[in-house]
């Protein structure tokens, strides 16, 4: 395992490490795909962090990145970081408003994106005027990048494709970066207005990535299998780079299938993987078949293991659940340990890295053991956490105070020492391992012409610790929900497309006016609710009919 000194905490230097150590092993591949060995990568991240400099890229330039799980995304990643510049890689599901708050935010010159998100792009030219330039690639297995690319136009953009994969020039180096530079600016949800950027510099993404690394014991001989999407922080750090730390494999999925789950444990010969709750519950709902823990799955990190199913899905799998907390904005410091046996919580803090507190959120003043406070951390050394919000001081402001960073999320510790994750504060929603930002839905539902008031809440879903998205309005026309419901497919990411959608004559308010989202949480769904499960409504056809 990499042990490098904290001036050299940069992906570029780890790269450099684990390739003088081991660079002909096997690093990582998609499924179905032939492995790349560490020095490929290395090879083809220089030659790309070459091309991108000859396109103007510099050391602190931001560069938006939107691509599928695929690996030139991650060739993105890793290209701008050797360069010294910060890759802003967004969700790929971001259309409209969202994609152009993101674009915005992070006031990039250059922009680097799958062909097949072009035509969301060129619906928000006008809309992204610091944007210049747009290098395409190929970010899905069996598509023609040609068919897409001409279908679509630009009036203003430069559109170029990204340069394939070659070698760089005999003795060029990236201008590389230092341990408190920025790496990357990740897009969390707000829990009351639009996303964050939340700033992280290089010293961060390594230490989260070497705490990974330890707690789940990787070894050079492990393969770590990864479904979620490149833009969060897990596939990242989690996986990818603490993989890297640990001379282990990779192996890469497009996306997450509950089916396809074990087949594809088994075809990557994945003795490691990474989860959460809700994707977890579906794998446990598939039909059991009786050589379901014949297979190489041995550890699997989650935030939360939904604890009704947890004993079984090991049993089940023949494998051990990690349970852990972490925010992006203050990477993973609450781990279970694998030398322990399973027990309810999510984990101690194991690191000399970090200080956590458990306080009042009304006065930051601690509350006793056992009672809930909200959970907030800060580090022991700089650079190792969040740097604020791009672009938003205030937001980072009201995050960080009294010397903490405020999580927003309540927990409560045994005299154990075990930290138990009670409910989360404010109104974030969280779906399918998605936060969403109520505002962005609300803001959606307010350009349609039929809606004079609106709030958007969450609600339980059939899994545990999952919300699905009430939409509740005050009508000002004629109002039909399945005609909002297609209004906000095209202004909205899938995921934040509410499932029900309900109507009262007002909002309840507080006396100062603000929406006491709590009351319409206690009302909940009712039989009247609009539930566009129950009428069969289909997001992919509603999503393919936009114009």
């Amino acid at each position: 395992m990499l042990d490098l000194p904290f001036e050299r905490w940069t992906l570029g230097d780890a790269l450099a490490q684990r390739v003088e150590a081991s660079g002909d092993a096997p690093f990582v591949r998609m499924v179905g795909g032939p492995p790349l060995t560490y020095r490929t990568l290395q090879s083809q991240v220089l030659a790309l962090a070459e091309a991108l400099q000859r396109e103007g890229v510099e050391p602190g330039d931001r560069v938006v990145v939107m691509g599928g799980n695929c690996l030139t995304t991650l060739r993105c990643w890793f290209a701008l970081n050797l360069l010294g510049a910060t890759d802003v890689t967004i969700n790929t599901a971001y259309r409209g408003r969202p994609l152009e708050h993101a674009i915005n935010t992070a006031q990039a010159r250059l922009m680097l994106i799958g062909a097949r998100h072009l035509g969301l792009l060129a619906e928000s030219e006008a809309t992204v005027p610091m944007l210049e330039r747009v290098l395409h690639f190929d970010d899905e297995a069996d598509t023609s990048v040609a068919s897409s690319t001409a279908a679509v136009s630009f009036t203003r953009l430069q559109l170029a494709p990204l340069p394939a994969p070659t070698t760089p020039s005999p003795g060029w180096q990236p201008p590389g970066a230092r341990a408190q530079d920025l790496a990357s600016i990740i897009f969390t949800s707000g829990t009351s207005g639009p996303a964050k950027g939340v700033m992280l510099p290089h010293a961060q993404t390594y230490l989260v990535s070497l705490e990974s690394a330890r707690q789940l014991q990787l070894r050079e001989d492990d393969v770590y299998y990864i479904f979620h999407p490149l833009f969060h922080m897990s596939p990242r750090y989690v996986a990818i780079y603490a993989a890297l730390i640990a001379g282990a494999q990779v192996c890469i999925d497009r996306a997450f299938s509950a089916a396809d789950w074990l087949p594809r444990i088994r075809a990557c010969g994945a003795t490691v993987s990474i989860g959460h709750g809700p994707m977890l519950e579906m794998i446990h709902a598939t039909p059991e078949r009786p050589d379901d823990a014949d297979n190489p799955l041995r550890r699997l990190a989650t935030s939360p293991f939904p604890w009704h199913i947890a004993a079984d899905f090991e049993r089940r799998f023949g494998m051990r659940g990690l349970e852990v907390w972490g925010m992006t904005e203050v990477n993973i410091p609450l781990w279970n340990s694998l030398d322990e046996p399973l027990r309810p919580g999510c984990g101690r803090l194991i690191s000399d890295e970090y200080e956590v507190a458990l306080v009042d959120p009304d006065t930051d003043l601690p509350v006793p053991t056992g009672t809930a406070g909200e959970l907030v951390v800060r580090g022991r050394r700089p650079w190792t956490l969040m740097q604020g919000y791009f672009g938003m001081p205030e937001a980072t402001q009201k995050a960080w105070r009294n010397l903490w960073f405020h999580t927003g999320d309540l927990a409560w510790k045994d005299d154990e020492g075990c930290y138990h994750f009670v409910d989360r504060l404010g109104d974030r929603i969280r779906r399918r391992a998605e936060n969403i930002s109520s505002y962005e839905i609300e803001v959606a539902a307010m350009q349609h012409p039929s809606v004079r008031e609106c709030a958007a809440i969450g609600v339980a879903s059939e899994f545990a610790s999952d919300d699905d998205v009430l939409l509740v309005v005050v009508p000002s026309t004629d109002f039909d929900a399945a005609i909002l419901l297609a209004h906000l497919a095209r202004k909205l990411p899938h995921f934040m497309v509410p499932r029900y959608i309900d109507t009262l004559g007002e909002l309840p308010r507080t006396p100062t006016n603000k929406v006491r989202k709590a009351a319409l949480r206690e009302l909940g769904v009712q039989a009247a609710t609009w539930d566009r499960k129950a009428h069969r409504v289909d997001l992919r056809e509603l999503a393919a009919g936009r114009s």
